[in-house]
C-alpha cells in the first residue's frame, strides 16, 4: 500500500507519502489553506498524482489524551474526507510531532526560516513513518 500521511494545522497541512512498499515516508508538500472545499481538491490532486491508497492524519490530542479543539477540527476533516473518498482513513496520535521536527531542525542547523518552509511537511513525515513502524511492528495487522 501507498499511503498519504497529513499533518493538519489550522494555517497549513504538512503532507508526506509513503514508497510503494509502505516502508518509509518522505515529505512532499505543504498547502496553505484557505477553504476546506479548495483543500479537499488539493489533497485529492496529490492522492491521484501520488497513487495513494491509504491516508494516516495526524490526531493532535491533548497531553492527557482527551480531545481538544484542535483535534475536534481535524476529526470533522476526516468525517469530510471519508465521506467523499474510496480509501482507508486512519488516525494516529501526533502529539509534540512539530516540536520533535522543530527540535530536529535546530541541531541541523537549519535557520528559522528554512524551519518554517518545511517544519510542517516533515512532521507529516514524521507521523506517517510513526504509523508505517508501528504497521509493520504490528504484521500489517492496523
Amino acid at each position: 500500500m501507498k499511503y498519504m500521511g497529513l499533518d493538519m494545522g489550522s494555517k497549513r497541512i504538512g503532507i508526506a507519502v509513503s514508497d510503494d512498499f509502505g516502508w518509509t515516508a518522505q515529505p512532499v508538500a505543504t498547502i496553505h489553506r484557505k477553504k476546506k472545499e479548495d483543500d479537499f481538491q488539493k489533497l485529492m490532486d496529490l492522492v491521484d498524482k501520488y497513487n495513494i491508497t491509504g491516508i494516516v492524519v495526524g490526531l493532535p490530542k491533548n497531553m492527557d489524551g482527551s480531545i481538544g479543539k484542535s483535534a475536534q477540527r481535524v476529526l470533522e476533516f476526516v468525517e469530510l474526507l471519508k465521506s467523499n473518498i474510496n480509501i482507508p482513513v486512519s488516525l494516529w496520535d501526533e502529539r509534540m510531532s512539530t516540536q520533535a521536527v522543530t527540535r530536529t531542525l535546530i541541531a541541523a542547523d537549519v535557520r528559522r526560516d528554512k524551519r518554517k518552509k518545511v517544519v510542517d511537511k516533515m512532521a507529516a513525515a514524521y507521523i506517517l513513518q510513526g504509523y508505517l513502524d508501528f504497521k509493520e511492528f504490528q504484521g500489517d495487522n492496523v
